[in-house]
């Protein structure tokens, strides 16, 4: 990277994408072609993308304590923690040597599935519902991150909207709750994968830390934005980022 406006770029960006990742998921569909466009190997560019998306997820995750919406969470957000972490690992080691293609679609078709029940079944309240985050639906949760893990450490994009998903089905959180669980585990189990792609010589520190300028300031604003905006706002980005991450994996 040599030009000037390439960070300038990256900052503007990286905000955009830190609005969408703390809205919903799926702004590495944004950075990883950017980073690849900017000179960076395929699996550099997976690793740093994470470089960013951790001090994003840090940032939203303070953003939402500063607003009282991170109480009544241990130890359900601790297991779904370790679960993930487990798979990212996982996922992580996998990433460096595999094609994604395949991947890809598979997850695109159901990813349009669960957005389709989501439009077909618009009903369910979610804050009437009560949650259910002890018990089985929490060894149902932890079992389904295990695996949303696995991809989030192989690709990351769109790790985020699938976390909301499980979130809401399979334990009735409102969107909001599900972004503060989602901002605290994403940032144990991607610091995990850091480590597996630093470890392989995957990460450019600089670049990412340049990216994660604008993601911060992203998550941070977004953060506290939404939780006085409710479960609406967050549920139109989620349709959307789905939709726009499933036709992404499926023909790019």
């Amino acid at each position: 990277m040599t030009e000037w406006y390439h960070y300038i770029l990256l900052i503007v960006i990286g905000f955009i994408v830190g609005v969408i990742n703390t809205l919903s998921g799926g702004g590495s569909t944004l950075t990883l072609p950017i980073l690849i466009f900017l000179g960076l190997p395929s699996a550099t560019a997976n690793g740093t993308n994470r470089i960013a998306i951790l001090i994003q997820t840090i940032f939203a995750f303070l953003g939402f304590r500063s607003k009282g919406a991170t109480k009544n969470y241990s130890p359900f957000a601790w297991y779904l923690a370790l679960s993930s972490t487990i798979g990212a690992i996982i996922g992580a080691k996998i990433a460096i040597d595999i094609k994604d293609e395949l991947f890809n679609r598979i997850l695109a078709i159901v990813m349009l599935l669960i957005v389709g029940s989501m439009v077909i079944s618009p009903k369910k309240n979610l804050d009437q519902l009560t949650e259910r985050i002890t018990g089985k639906h929490a060894l149902w949760g932890s079992i389904a991150f295990f695996f949303i893990g696995v991809y989030g450490g192989f690709l990351q994009a769109g790790a985020g909207i699938i976390m909301l998903l499980a979130l809401s089905n399979i334990n009735h959180m409102t969107l909001i709750r599900s972004n503060v669980v989602k901002a605290m585990v994403m940032t144990i189990y991607i610091t995990a994968t850091l480590l597996v792609f630093g470890l392989n010589g995957n990460l450019d520190w600089g670049i990412g830390l340049v990216m994660a300028i604008g993601q911060a300031l992203g998550g941070w604003l977004t953060s506290r934005w939404s939780v006085n905006k409710g479960d609406g706002i967050v549920k139109f980005f989620l349709i959307a980022m789905v939709l726009i991450m499933a036709v992404k994996l499926w023909f790019f």
